[in-house]
């Protein structure tokens, strides 16, 4: 089969590119023809290295680079370089013919469909509506909530032209009821997991971007109250980011230089889940939430706050991890603490979490892919 995905970029170290990337390489490896296109990669290189088996074509055109050009040039020309860019984007598709074409649903999706190079358009839809043009609407600017409402409808409207829009977690699929094309497919663990936590270290980890997104404000905060009882345990936090000064001002402030620390992103996380016995995740909002799969891929338990979307999805509440009460830091606090205290859940725990891993393991979330890609195709042929 023919496969061709579109992203804007493989220059950023974000969930998306890495998913395509390792995505596209898998099915490349299956003996499927896949090409990555981008539009603004340039001469740079992507942060993930591509299979030798992924062919990868850019289109030229700099919607945001160089990064630090004005707003006001950006604004004016953008213009031209939306034009320059449907025009490439359909010449190559044209060229190319692929069987079908995968949408990340950024600026193509206002076209995609109107090509007419013989390929079926499906999208996924990496990020979560609940979360989609927050700060426009928490502005309190009616011009630009009104703006965003009118962006909204024609999105939709986008989105319902395609043969498939893949979602990646039920609850997502909950949040839009104007579409009737919706497939689930989760993320696959892309982690390589070859080391089991024995769930006996005191040790609490958590990973992600130092972003508002992830909430870290809040663990640290939860996390001054679980110290109080359980002074012997550490919380490590992995990642980079520009709230990294803040996060550790706040550390300080509450005494806990040396029970919580920020450690930089490393590239052997699996080893440091296996080196921990609880995982925490504080997002305030995820597309999916990896980084929970991962961790139970590594027998660690998670905690988590039950915010849109994945949490839900992937934890069965006391089962294989805990879920709490989405912005609750003294349940987060206490159900952190129930797992410090009770040695035999917790281990039991990270076993149940390590066998539902399996389930997100890439040849079994491939295994939907391939059978959403034969679905298709064959109705197409009808």
């Amino acid at each position: 089969m023919k496969l061709v995905y579109y992203l804007p970029s493989l220059e950023a170290p974000g969930g998306l590119e890495r998913i395509i990337t390792f995505k596209a390489g898998y099915f490349a490896e299956q003996g499927n023809d896949v090409t990555i296109l981008t539009s603004e990669l340039g001469d740079r290189k992507p942060y993930f290295p591509l299979s030798p088996k992924v062919k990868h074509i850019d289109l030229g055109i700099a919607f945001d680079y160089p990064y630090n050009q004005s707003h006001f040039t950006k604004l004016l020309k953008y213009p031209f370089r939306y034009r320059c860019f449907q025009k490439r984007f359909t010449k190559t598709l044209r060229k190319l013919s692929p069987d079908i074409t995968i949408s990340t649903l950024r600026r193509e999706l206002n076209f995609i469909n109107k090509i007419n190079d013989g390929s079926i358009k499906i999208g996924e839809f990496h990020v979560t509506r609940h979360a989609y043009g927050a700060e426009t609407l928490a502005s309190g600017n009616p011009v630009l909530k009104w703006l965003k409402v009118q962006w909204n409808k024609k999105f939709v409207h986008n989105l319902s032209q395609l043969k498939q829009v893949i979602l990646l977690t039920h609850e997502e699929a909950g949040f839009w009821p104007e579409l009737s094309n919706i497939s689930v497919i989760p993320n696959p663990i892309i982690t390589p997991l070859n080391k089991k936590s024995d769930g006996k270290e005191k040790s609490v980890i958590a990973v992600g971007r130092y972003a508002p997104q992830k909430g870290f404000d809040r663990l640290i905060d939860s996390w001054a109250l679980v110290i109080r009882e359980h002074p012997d345990w550490m919380l490590r936090i992995y990642g980079d980011g520009f709230l990294r000064t803040e996060l550790q001002t706040q550390i300080e402030r509450l005494g806990l230089t040396e029970k919580c620390q920020l450690e930089h992103t490393v590239n052997n996380i699996a080893d440091r889940y296996s080196e921990s016995s609880i995982f925490v995740l504080s997002s305030r909002y995820e597309g999916f939430g990896m980084v929970i799969t991962e961790a139970m891929g590594c027998g660690v338990p998670p905690v988590s706050f039950t915010c849109p979307c994945g949490p839900r999805d992937i934890i069965n509440d006391g089962i294989n991890g805990l879920l709490v009460e989405d912005g609750n830091i003294e349940d987060m606090a206490e159900k952190i603490s129930f797992l410090i205290e009770n040695v035999d859940r917790r281990l039991l725990m990270g076993q149940q979490a390590y066998e539902d891993a399996q389930k997100y393991k890439m040849e079994n979330i491939a295994k939907q892919w391939e059978e959403l890609f034969q679905s298709i195709t064959k109705k197409d042929d009808v």
